[in-house]
């Protein structure tokens, strides 16, 4: 089989693929009526771009045409129907997917018809048909099952047909029709475990209280099921409302995830339209044990098609979440906060039940890592039965310690009513100094990794001499940046902050300063969100403020936990992620910033992992962690390039 030819379109370059579902205008039973419906919106959807566009289950007739399937007239006008939009879609670029009833032997099936290139390629008929309630199919149709040829007219027909894009990579198209997504095994299933990527259900669901909740979990639920794209087209209110009311619900869905859907109960053409992301798909798929072991992979037989170049605009249809860890403005956020702290929290307690310990031991600077981490200890410590007076915080300042951060931490301990001890490390680090034989001028790494070390040497003594353990205070992007000293604060007994990137870091404080502590405390953690990310090593300024300002040095910690999401979670090359980044982030970062920035963290990301391959437990939060022992395993001594 030859290798596919490389996409000319930017957006199909980085494996995304326009799809569209159709709840067309309908004319009950007037075909030639129907086709030119149908025609007008597939030469307007190819013209925005689109490869894939799915229209409801019969939608040549109108599902709800009852005994009249029965009539030769209306079968035949249909099959015209349909060779005649096959015709439309020469030079388009794209798969068309239309119903029709269609006579194979004597008995006539709901079909799904597959035309692209200006052919049909292929029929699905539908394997379940219902027939209880206010539906009663099998009176006109007969069920895949009962089907014996494998071709009509020289077009293969069967449940075990895929068709694929040439052009395309990873564009592999399997189709459903409406009841088969509601059986126990839906077809689509062995679709998806034969190569289907995206799933099409031609539909005709009528509505009735509730069923649209349903309706929608089913197939959001699919997709995250097959790791597929799921493009669902229902009939529209053009349908006979007899008995029944139909709404031309479309929905399109990826691995889970509801992209697109339409308005329903017009009885004007309605269109979801979305870039469904391919190369993401087939990573899931790669990482999915599911789709590695399976066994009982069917034997599908598969159409290939060479569609041509797409004409459409070069936008993406899809959002791009500059901050992909942070939940969206529409999410439920006390919900999510109180998850994630429930995480964390038992995450912890289970460590100082296991341990009977009598303290928990924190270094607080007055700095968000170790601002969560308190306020996790203290729901921790809740849930472990132990007293308040068992969180044990120091803070121990340096030469780099701004007023502002030590009486952040100072003030904060007080307004919770947590245990601080303050310990200056100054003197010990100049006698440490003095022993190594380093100038104290010399403001260099030695100078700033010696101050985090012997920090990590009072923790651990004091959790000693109280019984307790270290509570580390690293995120999760300090782990992918290696920003930490090895066996300095990239050190701790227990690190709960170890599944949290610095983005959510920000957010979880500010729904505590917001909603748990909106009094002093709140106030307090309002400013140390506004405080400047330091790990105030190196000295003060002349005026007192910060000098040392993290995200000068290493680059915004937004854009990292952005490179990091979708580099690990899903495995996207640098340059997918710089054109990610590119929109995601328009206007705000010109693309060198990005480039400087993107390969700064590729780099740091494969030097570092010495240090992430020995770094302490801690809990997964999320769907992407570093941990050695789970989910994040390369060798430290990686000398190739990342992305």
């Amino acid at each position: 089989m030859p290798a596919p030819t490389q996409p000319k379109c930017q957006r199909e370059k980085h494996g995304f693929a326009r799809v569209a579902a159709v709840s067309s205008e309908l004319k009950l039973g007037d075909v030639a009526a129907n086709t030119a419906i149908l025609r007008q919106e597939i030469q307007r959807l190819a013209a925005e771009g689109v490869r894939l566009m799915v229209f409801p289950e019969l939608c040549l007739t109108g599902y709800s045409c009852a005994d009249l399937f029965h009539h030769p007239v209306l079968q035949q006008q249909a099959l015209v129907a349909l060779d005649e939009l096959a015709k439309v879609s020469a030079g388009l670029g794209c798969f068309v997917v239309l119903g029709l009833p269609l006579l194979v032997e004597s008995r006539l099936y709901n079909v799904a018809a597959v035309v692209g290139g200006g052919r049909v390629l292929g029929y699905v008929p539908k394997s379940f048909l219902p027939n209880s309630g206010e539906f009663y199919e099998r009176r006109w149709f007969s069920p895949a099952a009962t089907l014996r040829a494998t071709e009509v007219d020289g077009v293969p027909i069967g449940t075990d047909l895929l068709f694929e894009a040439a052009e395309l990579p990873g564009f592999v198209l399997g189709v459903e029709i409406c009841e088969d997504l509601w059986t126990v095994v839906p077809p689509s299933s062995l679709a998806a475990l034969a190569g289907a990527t995206i799933l099409a259900n031609p539909s005709a669901s009528n509505e009735v209280l509730g069923k649209v909740q349903y309706r929608r979990s089913l197939v959001t639920q699919q997709s995250a099921r097959c790791l597929a794209a799921y493009v669902y087209a229902g009939a529209g209110a053009g349908e006979s409302s007899t008995d029944v009311v139909y709404s031309g619900h479309g929905l399109v869905a990826e691995n889970g995830v509801l992209l697109g859907e339409t308005e329903r109960f017009s009885f004007q053409t309605r269109s979801a339209v979305v870039d469904v992301d391919l190369q993401r798909l087939a990573h899931e798929r790669l990482k999915s044990a599911a789709f590695r072991d399976d066994e009982t992979r069917p034997d599908f037989r598969k159409v290939r098609v060479t569609l041509g170049e797409t004409t459409g605009p070069i936008d993406l249809l899809r959002a791009i979440s500059a901050h992909p860890f942070v939940p969206p403005a529409g999410a439920d956020r006390r919900a999510v906060c109180e998850e994630i702290f429930a995480i964390q929290a038992t995450a912890l307690a289970r460590r100082l039940r296991q341990t009977k310990s009598k303290t928990a031991v924190l270094g607080l600077s007055g700095g968000l890592d170790s601002t969560l981490a308190l306020l996790v200890m203290i729901e921790a410590l809740k849930r472990a039965d132990m007293p308040i007076s068992a969180a044990l915080t120091v803070t121990m300042p340096g030469f780099g310690t701004t007023d502002r951060t030590k009486g952040n931490a100072e003030e904060l301990a007080k307004a919770l009513g947590i245990t601080l001890r303050t310990i200056s490390i100054k003197a010990a680090v100049e006698q440490h100094f003095s022993d190594i034989g380093h100038p104290a001028g010399l403001h260099d790494i030695t100078y700033e990794n010696a101050q985090a070390r012997e920090r990590t040497q009072v923790l651990m003594d004091v959790a000693n001499q109280t019984g307790g353990i270290v509570i580390g205070t690293g995120d999760l992007s300090e782990a992918a940046l290696g920003w930490c000293t090895f066996n300095g604060d990239h050190m701790s007994m227990y690190h709960v902050n170890a599944g949290v990137p610095k983005t959510l870091v920000k957010y979880l404080i500010d729904w505590c300063a917001t909603e748990l502590y909106a009094d002093e405390a709140g106030t307090i953690l309002h400013d140390i969100i506004a405080t400047p990310i330091s790990p105030e090593l190196l000295p003060i300024g002349a005026d007192g403020q910060i000098e040392q300002k993290t995200e000068d040095t290493v680059g915004p910690y937004e854009l990292h936990d952005f490179f990091l999401f979708h580099f690990v979670r899903h495995g996207c090359s640098a340059a997918k992620i710089r054109y990610l980044a590119t929109i995601a982030f328009a206007g705000q970062y010109e693309s060198a910033v990005l480039d400087k920035w993107l390969a700064l963290f590729l780099r740091r990301f494969a030097q570092n992992q010495f240090k992430r391959s020995s770094m302490p437990d801690g809990p997964k939060v999320g769907s992407v962690a570093l941990s050695p022992r789970g989910d994040w395993r390369m060798p430290s001594d990686w000398a190739g390039p990342l992305g």
